[in-house]
């Protein structure tokens, strides 16, 4: 157990960041770790998979390592929020058989029910918990501020697993903020990643002109439709080659035609090339 407490401590990164100068940010996801991510200011569309939400001050989201997701700044309004990156691996040993720490990331479709908003009394409750790991997060020096920081986080995840699992956990019954139109277009990319997603084929597969497309996607994702079937399907080739597919299988299955292309846009958005991301998983296991 004490070898878990000390994986689990250093396996919690949290951040509570306040910007005025707006990051650029482009679809991703986190090779191994789930998120909790807590909006305070701004004025931001948070795109996940399929869904795009507008949040609001105490909108808490959460997404597991295989949700692609962005924000999407809609006005150059101060933003901060309060981040937390976190390893399951370690946290799933110390859930229990009756409460699962990790529910409200990996028992649900993916890409749906991310959003979570609370009641005024809840939320002050959550921004306790908050409070408690901000100062405990910082350097420690106090005999057990360790185990207070893990205790805390803990506390965190229970308090989020209770709220998903309850009948009335807060989640917004509001709709997600995309058009039809789009999620279709959204569906079809996840669908067909291995065959011809481009302009021309989408043009004709969904009566759109083209330029109304692309801008239709901008405006509510923040990026390219091109951007999205590259990451798209970068995170299809690391799924591919984390169940033991090689290289030239998974740069095909992912949609890719041309293979040094392939090389170089895996090796750009995952820091790695296919081959040693391959065997660095296996390491992992």
């Amino acid at each position: 157990m004490l070898e878990v407490y000390e994986d689990l401590q250093k396996s919690i990164y949290y951040s509570h960041t306040v910007r005025n100068e707006l990051p650029k940010v482009d679809f991703h996801q986190h090779q191994e770790l789930f998120e909790i991510y807590f909006f305070l200011t701004g004025h931001v569309h948070y795109f996940i998979e399929k869904q795009v939400y507008p949040l609001q001050y105490g909108d808490l989201l959460v997404m597991n390592s295989n949700e692609l997701h962005k924000p999407n700044f809609q006005s150059n309004q101060r933003y901060e929020v309060i981040v937390i990156h976190f390893n399951p691996a370690v946290v799933a040993e110390l859930s229990s058989p009756d409460f699962d720490l990790l529910g409200c990331f990996t028992n649900r479709p993916l890409g749906e029910q991310n959003h979570m908003r609370f009641s005024d009394q809840r939320l002050q409750e959550l921004l306790h918990l908050f409070d408690r790991l901000e100062k405990l997060s910082m350097p420690r020096t106090a005999a057990g501020s360790d185990i207070l920081y893990l205790t805390a986080f803990l506390e965190l995840l229970v308090f989020l697993g209770r709220a998903f699992n309850s009948e009335q956990h807060g989640q917004s019954d509001e709709p997600s903020a995309i058009p039809g139109k789009l999620r279709d277009l959204l569906h079809y990319i996840d669908n067909y990643l291995d065959q011809d997603l481009s302009l021309d084929k989408l043009e004709h597969t969904f009566f759109m002109n083209r330029s109304y497309l692309c801008r239709l996607f901008k405006k509510h994702t923040g990026s390219t439709i091109h951007e999205h079937i590259l990451f798209k399907r970068i995170a299809k080739a690391k799924m591919l080659l984390k169940a033991g597919s090689n290289v030239t299988d998974a740069c095909q299955l992912a949609g890719f035609n041309d293979y040094s292309n392939f090389i170089r846009s895996f090796k750009k958005t995952v820091g790695l090339p296919p081959k040693q991301y391959q065997a660095l998983t296996r390491m992992e296991k």
